[in-house]
Order: C-alpha cells, then structure tokens, then sequence
C-alpha cells in the first residue's frame, strides 16, 4: 500500500510563466499606448520607446555588475518601461525618460533583488521622482493632434486641471465641465501620453480579466469606491463620471494596482487595497495641492501590502493555531 505524500500548495502546475504573463499586459496596453501616438504623435512614440529601451538595457547592464542571472527575457522590464512612458506627457525631455527608467530598474527593481521583491510598482515610483524633481518638463501639457515638435504647440490643461464654467440661468447656478464625457472617453484632451483614452484602457483591462491575469477585485474596488466618494462629495453624476475618466484612475486602476509583486494575494485583500487606493486618490484630487492622486495612493498602498496579507491571510485547512508553552 502507498502511503500519502503531503505538501504545501499549490498543487495543480500551472504552464502559466512570468514572460506569458508580461506578453498579456503588453498585448493589453498596445490600444492606449497606439491611441497616445495618434493624439500626440511621433513624439509620444519616442518617448515611449525610449522609456522602454533605457528599461531593457539598464535592467541587463544590472544584471552583469550584479553577477546575476539575465532576467531581460521575462519582458518585466518592457512592462515597466511601456508603462513608465505611458505615464509621462508627449513634451517631456529625453533625459526625463531616461532619468525615470533608472530610477524604476536600478534602484526600485535590481536593488531590491529584481522582480517579485521590489516595494512598489517601479513605474508608479519612478513617475513619481520625475514628477517632483521635474515638475516644469512634466507639466507641458498639449492639445491631442499637434504633431510638431511642440515648439508653437497650442497648451492645454489636463481635465483635473481644467476650470470648470459656472453660470446663472433662470436664478439656478450651473457648472459645465471644460471638457465633454465623450472627449475623456475617446482620449482628445491633454494629459499622459497613455492615461487619456478611457475606452482603450478598459478594453485592455477587460482583456487581462477574460485571460485571467489580473483579478477585478481591486479595479472595481478601485473605481468604485473613488466614484462612491465623489458622488457623495458632489451630489452630482455628471463630475463623477467626469473624475472617473480623467487623469490617470484608468491606466492606474487595471496596470498598476495589480501589480503582482507589490499588491495583497488574498482576495479580501485585493479588495482592501483597492478602497485603499480610491479613498487616498479621492482625498488628494478634493483637499489636496495636487490634482491627481493615483500614483501617490497606489504608492502609498503599495507600503501597506505587506500588513493587509498579514491581516487577511487565509488559515490551511486542518491547521491548528501553536499552543504557547506554558514556561
């Protein structure tokens, strides 16, 4: 007779691999990332394309100093680098770019010993480096569809930064938005190069949903909880659905807040981080000096994980809490 071997899950192999799981997130973001070089032209596509080749090239060049084996094939690094540009406008310098991409590889990646132990999403930290220390070079913002060089660009606020018009009518005082809902929807504002075109971030993020790599969890806790709140707050759909659509809630929401190496695994968890993240980004837009706020609250969450897995951890099945000794 056999005897029974007993083991730790998992127990079912997966032939799921870190590189296949990158090739989903990349196939998902082409839509948005092809979207921001129609609006914003050739520039946008440099600029990407730079973020993504400085990623590559500075994750191996670590990998050699560090005497490590190569990692460059598991695509972790073009993730980053696609989603770092994304997040950056169409007129930011070169250097910006590749400033933010040393930033997200070597320091917030390689040393903490590379992907899967890293404390925070390298893009959304390095976003937030270049954002802070660069403010002037990321905040020229341009109207979609100036394909110059942006010298003689018409300016554009971004949706968040936009004043809203206000009026009287009949004794009643109104607010129009500076910008229509289906302008934000299909991406012809200003904003990130990646970040304005809400149809073709949903359409990547129901797509890693069907394929099963990120769960819905924590964008549905993510957005609803933000648009709980500013409902609530406004008492009105129209700049609910408005604060939805605008800034980056989107890209942030589907890409960066299932990150898997810097989210909550539980399922209780995820959810957790996702109210976590719409609250902070809800209190940062209304009471803060910055308009937008997602890639401080994912930042913010991203500290927190370790401490909502604790708390949320899920006990095995016919296991027994140790019983402290006595002396």
């Amino acid at each position: 007779m056999k005897g029974l071997y007993v083991s730790p899950s998992p127990h079912r192999a997966s032939d799921n691999s870190t590189a296949k799981v990158m090739l989903m997130v990349i196939i998902a973001l082409m839509p948005a990332a092809m979207a921001g070089c129609v609006f914003f032209g050739p520039r946008a596509a440099l600029i990407m394309a730079v973020c993504v080749v400085s990623c590559v090239v500075f994750e191996a060049l670590c990998r050699i100093v560090m005497k490590k084996e190569q990692t460059v094939s598991d695509l972790s690094a073009i993730v980053t680098g696609l989603l770092f540009g994304m997040n950056l406008p169409a007129t930011a310098p070169v250097y910006v770019a590749v400033i933010g991409s040393f930033v997200a590889i070597v320091i917030v990646k390689q040393l903490f010993g590379g992907i899967g132990q890293n404390f925070a999403n390298p893009a959304i930290a390095a976003r937030i480096v270049v954002m802070l220390s660069f403010t002037s070079q990321m905040s020229g913002w341009v109207k979609p569809y100036w394909y110059s060089d942006f010298v003689d660009a018409e300016t554009s606020a971004t949706p968040l930064a936009a004043e809203w018009l206000t009026f009287s009518e009949n004794g009643a005082n109104y607010k129009m938005a500076p910008f229509t809902l289906g302008e934000m929807f299909f991406g012809e504002t200003g904003g990130c190069i990646g970040e304005t075109c809400a149809a073709a971030l949903i359409a990547g993020g129901i797509f890693l949903m069907i394929v099963k790599v990120i769960s819905p969890a924590t964008p549905v806790a993510f957005i609803g909880s933000f648009a709980l709140l500013t409902f609530i707050y406004t008492g009105s759909p129209v700049e609910t659905l408005y604060g939805v659509l605008a800034g980056g809630l989107m890209i942030g929401a589907f890409f960066m807040a299932t990150d898997y190496a810097t989210t909550p695994i539980t399922a209780k968890g995820k959810i957790i981080f996702g109210i976590g993240c719409g609250v902070i980004t809800f209190v940062i837009r209304t009471f803060g000096s910055y308009p937008e706020g997602v890639s401080f609250s994912i930042l913010i969450m991203n500290l927190l994980t370790p401490y909502i897995d604790k708390l949320t951890r899920t006990v095995p099945f016919g296991a027994k809490k140790a019983e402290r000794s006595g002396n």
